[in-house]
């Protein structure tokens, strides 16, 4: 580059140095409030509440509520406000897990419905609230948001508000929903958090470490497992902590992994990945994706090697499946690495990519690994939220916004190709 002055010279290396090392002088935000959103004053026992919706195969949405009382568990919607021509029956269920007793959990499947379009839709016949949701596009492009760790905090409320006034079309979260761990009327004010978000998007997610209910003699996942059902039988699943699931025509293929379901050799997440993998035509997806929890890479001194087993038992299936990128949690800070495979820079490897900074109640990991390894191209520790734009087949576009003083700012952007589309790195599917 030539300059027209020594002025012009001196300008263009302060631009470039606060580009570069703009992040380590920025203050990073303290934990803020977590917040408990109770049951709207006018509801009563028959009133939906939590409402979330899923996507079940190519043309059907899952719908997921909970009412106080027993009732129907029944979905009426159509294309126009006020209008519901169509319905769809379902089923109810509760739980109790040591004093608690849910409310009654109900899951009705709508569908078909056509794609790239708007519903409105009521549950249980209630005529006081009515929802609205868009299913996905039939064909690329797409629009994913992509949270982590999300909890119930002042900052969750500033991620999730960002992400209202983003026009995406699925929401992915790998793990850590609403850190209520045993303490089941966290999960309720959870759901009533994002029930704006979430009954209109769909909401793909898979569990993180606070999904776990650990208390004396007790480990499970009996609140997740029971409020957010996702399709994992369709994906020839036997759990519902790990599944896969087709998008935009088949465009894009989603795995979400469970870090915390058996996940060795022999064990039936391991089998059923080699499956799902091989069944991939690589011609008619262009695109797969994987999301687990506890990040495989990671330079941040939280959490070191948690990830390292199901590294060592499951990275070289999704390298030779060419997956594109890996997204995970766990550690409250964002870091993208470099395509990478075995702890060394790979151009046929996933882009691995943590984004456990959604809003927790624990703080952000502020503390990194020094110097900073040549397989990671950009970190930081501040509250945020990403977006994928799969724009066709060859081109996505992956940008991280930190939470700054409550803008979303765009802080890490970079456009990815599609490792189907790069001779070098054609697989036998």
């Amino acid at each position: 580059m030539a300059f027209s002055s020594p002025l012009q010279m001196v300008l263009v290396l302060i631009l470039a140095f606060c580009s570069t090392w703009g992040s380590l002088a920025y203050e990073r935000p303290k934990p803020r409030e977590t917040l408990s959103v109770p049951l709207a004053d006018d509801a009563d026992g028959l009133t939906p509440q939590q409402v979330h919706v899923s996507i079940v195969g190519s043309e059907k949405i899952r719908v997921t509520w909970i009412t106080e009382d027993d009732t129907e568990s029944k979905v009426e919607y159509g294309t126009s406000s006020g209008q519901h021509p169509f319905s769809a029956a379902g089923s109810s269920s509760t739980y109790s897990f040591l004093l608690y007793r849910s409310g009654h959990i109900h899951d009705v499947v709508i569908g078909p419905l056509n794609p790239n379009t708007v519903y409105y839709y009521r549950c249980s016949s209630n005529p006081t609230r009515e929802f609205s949701l868009k299913t996905p596009p039939a064909n690329l492009p797409i629009n994913f948001a992509v949270i982590g760790d999300l909890g119930q905090t002042g900052w969750t409320e500033s991620t999730l508000r960002h992400l209202s006034g983003w026009s995406h079309d699925m929401l992915l979260l790998p793990g850590d929903l609403s850190y209520a761990d045993y303490i089941q009327q966290s999960w309720d004010s959870f759901g009533r958090l994002v029930e704006p978000l979430a009954s209109s998007r769909p909401w793909m997610v898979t569990q993180g470490n606070h999904e776990i209910e650990k208390f004396p003699f007790i480990r499970s996942f009996k609140a997740y497992n029971a409020r957010w059902r996702m399709p994992y039988d369709v994906s020839s699943s036997d759990s519902n902590l790990y599944y896969s699931f087709d998008v935009a025509g088949g465009a894009v293929h989603v795995l979400m992994l469970g870090s915390y379901a058996d996940f060795g050799p022999g064990s039936s997440q391991y089998n059923w990945l080699q499956s799902d993998l091989g069944k991939i035509d690589r011609a008619r997806t262009p695109w797969v994706v994987a999301l687990i929890h506890a990040p495989w890479y990671n330079s941040n001194e939280d959490h070191q090697g948690e990830g390292e087993k199901m590294r060592q038992a499951m990275e070289e299936f999704l390298h030779g499946a060419r997956v594109d990128i890996v997204f995970a949690g766990h550690v409250h800070a964002y870091e993208r690495f470099t395509r990478v495979y075995d702890k060394k820079k790979d151009d046929c490897a996933p882009v691995h990519i943590t984004i456990g900074d959604g809003g927790n109640k624990e703080g952000l990991a502020k503390d990194y690994i020094d110097p900073q390894p040549d397989i990671s191209l950009f970190r930081e520790a501040s509250f945020g939220h990403g977006r994928l734009e799969v724009r066709n087949g060859t081109h996505a576009l992956w940008t991280w916004h930190r939470n700054d003083d409550d803008e979303a700012v765009v802080a890490d952007q970079v456009w990815l190709t599609s490792l189907a589309s790069n001779p070098a790195c054609k697989t036998k599917n």
